[in-house]
Protein backbone atom coordinates (compact mmCIF):
# COMPACT_ATOMS: atom_id res chain seq x y z
CA UNK A 1 0.00 0.00 0.00
CA UNK A 2 0.84 3.65 -0.65
CA UNK A 3 0.42 6.67 1.20
CA UNK A 4 0.28 10.04 -0.88
CA UNK A 5 -1.09 13.05 1.29
CA UNK A 6 -3.17 15.76 -0.05
CA UNK A 7 -1.40 19.07 -1.33
CA UNK A 8 -3.42 22.28 0.28
CA UNK A 9 -2.37 25.25 1.64
CA UNK A 10 -1.16 24.87 4.87
CA UNK A 11 -2.10 27.08 7.97
CA UNK A 12 -0.26 28.78 9.83
CA UNK A 13 -0.71 27.30 12.89
CA UNK A 14 0.21 23.39 13.46
CA UNK A 15 -2.18 21.61 13.88
CA UNK A 16 -0.25 18.05 13.91
CA UNK A 17 2.75 18.02 16.15
CA UNK A 18 6.31 16.96 14.22
CA UNK A 19 6.49 14.39 16.95
CA UNK A 20 2.77 12.67 16.27
CA UNK A 21 3.39 12.69 12.62
CA UNK A 22 6.46 11.29 12.93
CA UNK A 23 5.34 8.35 14.95
CA UNK A 24 2.32 7.96 12.61
CA UNK A 25 4.78 7.31 9.41
CA UNK A 26 6.88 5.21 11.17
CA UNK A 27 3.98 2.83 12.95
CA UNK A 28 2.23 3.14 8.90
CA UNK A 29 5.81 2.53 7.00
CA UNK A 30 5.98 -0.74 9.15
CA UNK A 31 2.68 -1.77 8.28
CA UNK A 32 3.46 -1.34 4.77
CA UNK A 33 6.40 -3.02 4.68
CA UNK A 34 4.56 -5.88 6.51
CA UNK A 35 1.96 -5.80 3.90
CA UNK A 36 4.96 -6.39 1.09
CA UNK A 37 6.77 -9.20 3.47
CA UNK A 38 2.86 -10.98 3.45
CA UNK A 39 1.95 -11.35 -0.28
CA UNK A 40 6.00 -11.99 -1.01
CA UNK A 41 6.15 -15.08 1.27
CA UNK A 42 2.00 -16.11 0.29
CA UNK A 43 3.32 -15.64 -3.34
CA UNK A 44 6.36 -18.16 -2.97
CA UNK A 45 4.90 -20.49 -0.24
CA UNK A 46 2.33 -21.13 -3.28
CA UNK A 47 5.34 -21.42 -5.74
CA UNK A 48 6.79 -24.00 -3.14
CA UNK A 49 3.72 -26.09 -2.94
CA UNK A 50 2.95 -26.19 -6.94
CA UNK A 51 7.03 -27.06 -7.47
CA UNK A 52 6.76 -29.72 -4.74
CA UNK A 53 3.56 -31.28 -6.45
CA UNK A 54 5.27 -30.87 -9.58
CA UNK A 55 7.93 -33.05 -8.49
CA UNK A 56 6.32 -35.59 -7.00
CA UNK A 57 3.87 -36.08 -10.36
CA UNK A 58 6.88 -36.18 -12.67
CA UNK A 59 8.60 -38.68 -10.57
CA UNK A 60 5.71 -40.71 -10.97
CA UNK A 61 5.63 -40.51 -14.70
CA UNK A 62 9.30 -41.58 -14.75
CA UNK A 63 8.52 -44.80 -12.75
CA UNK A 64 5.40 -45.62 -15.01
CA UNK A 65 7.85 -45.32 -18.56
CA UNK A 66 10.14 -46.95 -17.10
CA UNK A 67 7.74 -49.77 -15.69
CA UNK A 68 6.22 -50.06 -19.06
CA UNK A 69 10.41 -50.17 -20.98
CA UNK A 70 10.44 -53.32 -22.93
CA UNK A 71 12.66 -54.46 -20.71
CA UNK A 72 10.47 -55.20 -17.80
CA UNK A 73 9.49 -57.79 -20.55
CA UNK A 74 12.42 -59.67 -21.07
CA UNK A 75 14.22 -59.09 -17.64
CA UNK A 76 12.71 -59.99 -14.24
CA UNK A 77 14.89 -58.94 -12.11
CA UNK A 78 14.57 -55.56 -14.09
CA UNK A 79 11.07 -55.74 -13.76
CA UNK A 80 11.21 -56.28 -9.68
CA UNK A 81 13.37 -53.22 -9.52
CA UNK A 82 11.04 -51.06 -11.62
CA UNK A 83 8.03 -52.59 -9.49
CA UNK A 84 9.53 -51.31 -6.69
CA UNK A 85 10.37 -47.87 -8.38
CA UNK A 86 7.08 -47.24 -8.78
CA UNK A 87 5.43 -48.00 -5.63
CA UNK A 88 7.65 -45.49 -3.72
CA UNK A 89 7.19 -42.91 -6.29
CA UNK A 90 3.37 -43.40 -5.84
CA UNK A 91 3.99 -43.62 -2.21
CA UNK A 92 6.09 -40.61 -2.20
CA UNK A 93 3.15 -38.55 -4.11
CA UNK A 94 0.20 -39.27 -1.98
CA UNK A 95 2.26 -38.12 1.03
CA UNK A 96 3.65 -35.05 -0.89
CA UNK A 97 0.39 -34.46 -1.85
CA UNK A 98 -1.28 -34.92 1.97
CA UNK A 99 1.63 -32.66 2.80
CA UNK A 100 0.82 -29.90 0.60
CA UNK A 101 -2.38 -30.00 1.74
CA UNK A 102 -1.53 -29.86 5.45
CA UNK A 103 0.44 -26.77 4.05
CA UNK A 104 -2.50 -25.04 1.95
CA UNK A 105 -5.12 -24.84 5.25
CA UNK A 106 -2.08 -24.06 8.06
CA UNK A 107 0.23 -21.33 6.02
CA UNK A 108 -1.33 -20.26 2.77
CA UNK A 109 -4.67 -20.00 3.82
CA UNK A 110 -3.77 -17.87 6.88
CA UNK A 111 -1.66 -16.05 4.91
CA UNK A 112 -4.23 -14.69 2.31
CA UNK A 113 -6.53 -14.10 5.18
CA UNK A 114 -4.01 -11.77 6.43
CA UNK A 115 -3.34 -10.14 3.43
CA UNK A 116 -7.06 -9.42 3.00
CA UNK A 117 -6.85 -6.98 6.12
CA UNK A 118 -4.95 -4.48 4.85
CA UNK A 119 -6.66 -2.79 2.39
CA UNK A 120 -9.21 -1.90 5.80
CA UNK A 121 -6.28 -0.45 6.98
CA UNK A 122 -5.15 1.63 4.21
CA UNK A 123 -8.59 2.69 3.75
CA UNK A 124 -8.70 3.88 7.40
CA UNK A 125 -5.24 6.03 6.59
CA UNK A 126 -7.15 6.98 3.73
CA UNK A 127 -9.86 8.47 5.69
CA UNK A 128 -7.42 10.06 8.24
CA UNK A 129 -5.64 11.74 5.58
CA UNK A 130 -9.05 13.23 4.16
CA UNK A 131 -10.15 14.39 7.74
CA UNK A 132 -6.44 16.11 8.00
CA UNK A 133 -6.82 17.87 5.30
CA UNK A 134 -10.35 18.74 5.91
CA UNK A 135 -9.09 20.16 9.21
CA UNK A 136 -6.07 21.79 7.29
CA UNK A 137 -8.44 23.49 4.91
CA UNK A 138 -11.38 24.86 8.05
CA UNK A 139 -8.33 25.98 10.30
CA UNK A 140 -7.04 28.41 7.24
CA UNK A 141 -10.50 29.73 7.21
CA UNK A 142 -10.97 30.45 10.44
CA UNK A 143 -7.22 32.33 10.18
CA UNK A 144 -8.61 34.33 7.47
CA UNK A 145 -11.30 35.62 9.20
CA UNK A 146 -9.14 36.19 12.08
CA UNK A 147 -6.63 38.54 10.50
CA UNK A 148 -9.27 40.96 9.42
CA UNK A 149 -11.05 43.44 10.88
CA UNK A 150 -13.29 42.76 13.60
CA UNK A 151 -16.13 44.06 11.85
CA UNK A 152 -20.00 42.61 12.88
CA UNK A 153 -19.87 40.35 9.88
CA UNK A 154 -16.48 39.30 10.30
CA UNK A 155 -17.34 38.11 13.48
CA UNK A 156 -19.91 36.09 12.56
CA UNK A 157 -18.58 34.71 10.04
CA UNK A 158 -15.16 33.91 12.07
CA UNK A 159 -17.93 32.04 14.22
CA UNK A 160 -18.89 30.09 11.59
CA UNK A 161 -16.28 28.81 10.64
CA UNK A 162 -14.93 27.97 14.48
CA UNK A 163 -18.23 25.78 14.44
CA UNK A 164 -17.61 24.57 11.21
CA UNK A 165 -14.09 23.42 12.12
CA UNK A 166 -14.92 21.70 15.88
CA UNK A 167 -17.07 18.70 14.60
CA UNK A 168 -14.17 18.27 11.67
CA UNK A 169 -10.83 18.82 14.29
CA UNK A 170 -12.47 16.36 16.72
CA UNK A 171 -12.85 13.73 14.12
CA UNK A 172 -9.07 14.09 12.93
CA UNK A 173 -8.06 13.60 16.13
CA UNK A 174 -10.41 10.80 16.97
CA UNK A 175 -9.09 8.55 13.65
CA UNK A 176 -5.52 9.97 14.58
CA UNK A 177 -5.62 8.58 17.66
CA UNK A 178 -6.96 5.11 16.99
CA UNK A 179 -4.59 4.64 14.21
CA UNK A 180 -1.79 5.33 16.40
CA UNK A 181 -3.24 3.35 19.37
CA UNK A 182 -4.28 0.32 17.06
CA UNK A 183 -0.79 0.10 14.43
CA UNK A 184 1.25 -0.86 17.02
CA UNK A 185 -0.96 -3.59 18.18
CA UNK A 186 -1.86 -4.82 14.90
CA UNK A 187 2.44 -4.98 13.43
CA UNK A 188 3.26 -6.97 16.74
CA UNK A 189 0.26 -9.27 16.65
CA UNK A 190 1.79 -10.91 13.59
CA UNK A 191 3.55 -12.82 15.72
CA UNK A 192 0.87 -14.31 17.98
CA UNK A 193 -1.16 -14.98 14.20
CA UNK A 194 1.86 -16.35 12.32
CA UNK A 195 3.55 -18.46 14.94
CA UNK A 196 1.40 -21.63 14.98
CA UNK A 197 1.29 -21.56 10.99
CA UNK A 198 5.13 -21.42 10.61
CA UNK A 199 5.50 -24.04 13.76
CA UNK A 200 2.40 -26.45 11.35
CA UNK A 201 4.80 -25.80 8.18
CA UNK A 202 7.55 -27.18 10.56
CA UNK A 203 5.67 -30.26 11.26
CA UNK A 204 4.50 -31.25 8.01
CA UNK A 205 7.88 -30.66 6.51
CA UNK A 206 9.31 -33.65 9.42
CA UNK A 207 6.38 -35.87 8.99
CA UNK A 208 6.88 -35.64 4.75
CA UNK A 209 10.74 -36.10 5.07
CA UNK A 210 10.57 -38.91 7.98
CA UNK A 211 8.50 -40.83 5.47
CA UNK A 212 10.73 -39.92 2.62
CA UNK A 213 13.35 -41.66 4.69
CA UNK A 214 11.59 -44.99 5.05
CA UNK A 215 9.99 -45.08 1.45
CA UNK A 216 13.82 -45.04 0.09
CA UNK A 217 15.07 -46.91 2.79
CA UNK A 218 13.18 -49.51 2.12
CA UNK A 219 13.28 -49.02 -1.74
CA UNK A 220 17.33 -49.19 -1.87
CA UNK A 221 16.80 -52.53 0.35
CA UNK A 222 15.02 -53.59 -2.37
CA UNK A 223 17.00 -52.75 -5.41
CA UNK A 224 20.32 -52.94 -3.84
CA UNK A 225 20.62 -56.79 -3.95
CA UNK A 226 24.55 -56.90 -4.79
CA UNK A 227 25.43 -54.00 -2.33
CA UNK A 228 27.37 -52.06 -4.67
CA UNK A 229 28.60 -48.26 -3.65
CA UNK A 230 27.95 -45.77 -6.03
CA UNK A 231 31.62 -45.96 -7.34
CA UNK A 232 31.45 -49.71 -7.89
CA UNK A 233 28.06 -48.89 -9.79
CA UNK A 234 29.41 -46.02 -11.86
CA UNK A 235 33.41 -48.21 -13.10
CA UNK A 236 30.31 -50.89 -14.18
CA UNK A 237 28.05 -48.66 -15.70
CA UNK A 238 31.35 -47.11 -17.25
CA UNK A 239 32.60 -50.94 -18.26
CA UNK A 240 29.35 -51.44 -20.41
CA UNK A 241 29.34 -48.23 -22.05
CA UNK A 242 33.22 -49.25 -22.96
CA UNK A 243 31.39 -52.92 -24.51
CA UNK A 244 29.09 -50.71 -26.47
CA UNK A 245 31.29 -48.29 -27.85
CA UNK A 246 33.13 -51.45 -28.54
CA UNK A 247 30.95 -52.58 -31.59
CA UNK A 248 31.06 -52.01 -35.18
CA UNK A 249 27.84 -50.18 -35.41
CA UNK A 250 28.66 -47.44 -33.17
CA UNK A 251 32.30 -47.57 -34.12
CA UNK A 252 33.80 -44.03 -35.51
CA UNK A 253 33.98 -43.93 -39.20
Amino acid sequence: MSWIPFKIGQPKKQIVSKTVERDFEREYDKLQKLEDQTKKLHKDMKKSTEADLAMSKAAVKISGDLLNNPLCEQDQAFLESMTALDTAMKRMDTFNQEKVNQIQKTVIDPLKKYSGVFPSLNMAVKRREQALQDYKRLQSKVEKYEEKEKTGPVMVKLHQAREELRPVREDFEAKNKQLLDEMPKFYHSRIDYFQPSFEALIRAQVVYFTEMYKIFSELTDQIDQAGLTDEQRERETEAKLSELRALSIVADD
